[in-house]
């Protein structure tokens, strides 16, 4: 089995990226933050509000989280609902952000996540892959780029999917965020030890897929 951790910052492209990458190598692709995202459609569902981690985690329990790939892409389904698109709504970043914080509800998605990861030779991103839910990957990057070419990216994809936001908006929401994931008292964003750094700012798509297929190739026996 092949495991590959990639970290990074919200609107850095780790997800796009990755699917490519997976694809390209024919490996099992797992985007962790839709899970998180998942969770935060679960408290919103129940009326529970994103913060209130006493109301949230007791609550856990009920909330069935699964993926299936189809065609590489992966498919998330909440209580049995397949919500892969409702969960890339702009509101569900910030959700996200806000439960990822809580320890239970990182507790209750941390199992899943390895499960896969011994299971399958995995691609895995997130904000903690490379500092806790796989430390031991065969190579760990930390994939960024700058605010503003993160928000003007993340904005593109809003747009690509009817989603009425603006640019000045978008940019304040991926600054907020950086705050909050990389100061979170539980599983701070931050660089793994020996993690490679790659800055993918002002690269297209294919510059940046190819940077971290090359990357992989360097450090990884596939």
């Amino acid at each position: 089995m092949i495991s590959i951790a990639i970290d990074g910052p919200s609107g850095a492209g780790k997800s796009t990226i990755a699917r490519a990458v997976a694809k390209e190598l024919g490996l099992t692709y797992v985007d962790t933050g839709a899970l998180y995202r998942a969770i935060g459609l679960f408290a919103k569902r129940s009326g529970i509000c994103d913060t209130d981690e006493k109301a949230l985690g007791p609550r856990l329990k009920e909330a069935e989280i699964s993926i299936s790939h189809k065609g590489g892409a992966q498919r998330v389904f909440l209580c049995g609902e397949d919500v892969s698109e409702e969960i890339r709504r702009p509101e569900m970043s910030m959700a996200a952000s806000n439960v990822s914080a809580m320890p239970p509800v990182r507790a209750f998605l941390l199992e899943l996540q390895r499960e896969m990861a011994r299971r399958h030779s995995v691609i895995m991103d997130g904000r903690d892959i490379g500092t806790v839910v796989i430390p031991g990957a065969d190579l760990k990057i930390f994939l960024t780029a700058s605010p503003e070419d993160r928000a003007k990216r993340r904005y593109k994809e809003f747009i690509a999917r009817g989603e009425k936001v603006e640019p000045e908006a978008v940019l304040r929401d991926i600054i907020k965020r950086d705050h909050n994931d990389s100061t979170r008292a539980e599983s701070p964003l931050r660089r793994a030890p020996g993690a490679v750094l790659l800055d993918t700012t002002g690269n297209t798509l294919d510059e940046s897929v190819e940077l971290v297929l090359k990357t992989i190739k360097e450090y990884v026996e596939l």
